[in-house]
């Protein structure tokens, strides 16, 4: 078996399968029927296996064939696109990118990640967010461009990605200003009494805050946890907790959230990262973000 099979013959096998015969398809593609069974002849060849076989007086799929009939609509259904794509994309003077932002990472870090291309008037942003295994398909499948996630992709030979360190920030306490001033106890034993908002487990850093817990001997009081880390802080905003973040964010929580710094737990860093597929080119945006 060879894997140099050619695409159209690829595409007169579908329509065959989708027109249920021979006769048919011909019909459709305005071609002779020998030239059609020809090509399908030639495909079977290359892959090794048979396609059809007889079912009466007509055809019917093999197992072989119902594999690479379930291919062929992906691919094909993806190309009757191609043309209304390159009309959009020759109307539009934008350069479009699509981004997965991985549920676990903070919304204000990640719109700084993004800066170095937010500056440019011509982008088109297409923000996908999701957990990350879900995240991890849709890039190998070409359906985004990159993921912005707290964590490395696994390793794993045939996901085909690279990921990258963008950055890394500390880790700080911060709260409500009616807490800093009522707490009766100092950081971070204070934190046995107020009351804590954390990242769910679904965080890779929510494992290193519970260690820092147990290091210090505290029990935390929580009272709330969230996989959305906007939704944290608008609950924080309106006085239920105090809650971790990154240091890098402070300005961001102080003038939008009108938070207080709490304390430092500088021992905890929180990492961020650039996940790209394989290619030998690459979308000029994705290249801005990974060398800001």
């Amino acid at each position: 078996m060879t894997n140099s099979y050619n695409y159209r013959h690829l595409y007169y096998f579908w329509v065959v399968a989708k027109e249920g015969s021979m006769s048919k398809a011909a019909e459709r593609l305005d071609m002779a029927i020998q030239t059609i069974s020809a090509q399908v002849h030639e495909l079977e060849k290359s892959l090794g296996y048979l396609l059809f076989k007889p079912a009466g007086r007509g055809i019917a799929l093999t197992e072989s064939g119902f594999a690479a009939l379930e291919i062929a609509d992906q691919i094909f259904s993806i190309g009757e696109k191609l043309p209304e794509a390159v009309r959009d994309a020759a109307k539009s003077p934008k350069t479009k990118i699509s981004i997965g932002v991985s549920d676990g990472l903070p919304k204000l870090i990640t719109r700084q990640l993004l800066e170095p291309i937010l500056k440019n008037k011509d982008v088109q942003l297409i923000a996908h967010e999701g957990d990350f295994e879900s995240l991890l398909a849709d890039l190998a499948l070409h359906r985004l461009d990159i993921i912005l996630a707290d964590r490395p992709a696994p390793h794993n030979k045939n996901l085909n990605v690279y990921s990258e360190e963008l950055t890394r920030t500390s880790m700080a306490w911060f709260s409500p200003k009616q807490f800093v001033k009522n707490s009766k106890r100092n950081f971070p034993e204070c934190l046995r009494e107020l009351p804590v908002l954390l990242p769910t487990a679904h965080s890779t850093v929510r494992f290193l805050i519970d260690q820092w817990f147990s290091k210090h001997g505290i029990t935390p009081n929580i009272v709330g946890e969230f996989e959305d880390s906007a939704l944290l802080k608008t609950f924080a905003a309106s006085g239920l907790g105090v809650f971790p973040a990154g240091k890098m964010v402070e300005k961001d929580l102080k003038e939008t959230y009108g938070m207080e710094f709490l304390g430092d737990c500088e021992e905890i860093y929180e990492y961020f990262y650039a996940i790209r597929s394989e290619k030998k080119i690459q979308h000029p945006l994705v290249q801005a973000i990974i060398k800001q």
